[in-house]
């Protein structure tokens, strides 16, 4: 809908992302507000395994070779904007320890957001133009419907080039975690069917 001729539309601000109710996933965009429902259980799920399976290696360091944080659905300020990526992690050498806050100021080095038919759009046209003015090097497109996992590479600050694609059943060695075989079946193996 728009706006009333001779009213100046007013950018979102941090109250408007305060009001949102807690049921909805709430991001500014370029002074715009964009509000989602919470994600359906693929989504979630395959956020959770993912994280299962990185964090041992790459987090705690048992079986890899460690040096990173996760956090799941932080919130990021990056300039104007205001994301809420699935998953985000920083390299412990940028970031040595997790500072007690309510949002990162600080932008991640990888991203991963879980696509989902109501936010595939917003993910890929909105979210990467701004991951890449930011500087986050590595974004990860991860499907749990079409079972497929994109992987993106920072080329400046201006956009994402895709390297890698992987597809269902695939074992993986995905950037910048090529350190361990990512076994893609596993993330979205107790995932039901649609229907299902």
């Amino acid at each position: 809908m728009g706006q009333p001729a001779g009213k100046q539309h007013r950018p979102a601000t941090y109250a408007d992302l305060e009001a949102v109710p807690a049921h909805l996933v709430a991001e500014i965009i370029q002074g715009v507000l964009h509000t989602f429902p919470r994600p359906a259980s693929p989504h979630g799920a395959a956020a959770t395994s993912l994280t299962m399976d990185l964090g041992q290696p790459f987090q705690r360091g048992r079986g890899g070779p460690g040096g990173w944080w996760f956090i799941g659905e932080a919130e990021l300020h990056l300039g104007e904007d205001m994301l809420v990526p699935d998953l985000a992690g920083w390299r412990k050498e940028r970031m040595p320890l997790i500072p007690t806050v309510t949002f990162f100021t600080r932008p991640p080095d990888w991203v991963c957001e879980v696509l989902s038919p109501s936010t595939a759009t917003h993910d890929r046209i909105r979210k990467m133009p701004v991951y890449a003015r930011a500087g986050v090097t590595w974004l990860w497109l991860l499907d749990p419907i079409a079972r497929s996992l994109e992987v993106f590479h920072l080329l400046d600050r201006k956009r994402f080039a895709q390297e890698q694609t992987f597809a269902e059943g695939d074992v993986v060695r995905a950037s910048p975690f090529h350190a361990i075989e990512l076994d893609l079946t596993a993330i979205w193996d107790a995932i039901a069917p649609e229907g299902g």
